[in-house]
């Protein structure tokens, strides 16, 4: 009797596992069809971040909540800023840095945050956000001018010291204004080679 108990909690738990394995393999299928996508991807994200500031204003309250996803959204755009590996670290000849003469061999920007990880973050957490406003707990009563005031200090503080190291270490985090390099361009054909 214990046997058969034992097994039919291996086969359910058997099952259950199976289930949110195709779940979750559902999912990241459908995230990663998204990939292509960029501005459409944006476009969904901006579009839930207008959706979640409409519920905030409309009902006056949540503000604790919206305080919290602007400070989490600004700490996803610094990173997204950032370079991968900083230059402003003595590395010793460890690892690379960013070019800071003419003549010097490109090397391209890494971000510390890529692109489509920062929509997917900014993306979940508004979700997260929106779910939040369905319970009134976490509408705690506060008030929001003084919220406000220390969000856009913060968030002078942090720009401006981040400006400063890009100015510091002569990297641009954008391609948009960068000079192109016209010359050798890799058109896949094989030159020379073994016969």
């Amino acid at each position: 009797m214990e046997e058969e108990t034992l097994t039919s909690n291996t086969s359910k738990k058997g099952v259950i596992s199976q289930g949110w394995t195709r779940l979750s393999q559902f999912y990241q299928e459908v995230v990663d069809r998204t990939v292509p996508y960029r501005t459409w991807r944006w476009i969904f994200g901006v579009l839930l971040l207008v959706g979640f500031m409409a519920r905030v204003l409309l009902t006056q309250g949540w503000y604790i909540v919206t305080y919290a996803l602007g400070i989490y959204h600004l700490n996803l755009f610094i990173a997204f800023l950032t370079p991968k590996i900083d230059p402003s670290m003595d590395f010793d000849d460890e690892g690379p840095e960013l070019p800071t003469r003419a003549n010097e061999e490109f090397r391209p920007f890494i971000r510390r945050l890529p692109e489509f990880k920062f929509w997917y973050s900014v993306t979940k957490s508004t979700l997260v956000a929106i779910i939040c406003t369905m319970f009134d707990c976490f509408n705690v009563p506060v008030f929001w001018p003084i919220l406000v005031m220390y969000f856009f200090t913060l968030l002078c503080i942090t720009m401006k010291r981040q400006i400063r190291h890009m100015i510091k270490h002569r990297y641009l985090p954008f391609t948009h204004g960068k000079p192109k390099y016209q010359g050798h361009e890799d058109t896949g054909k094989v030159v020379g080679g073994a016969n």
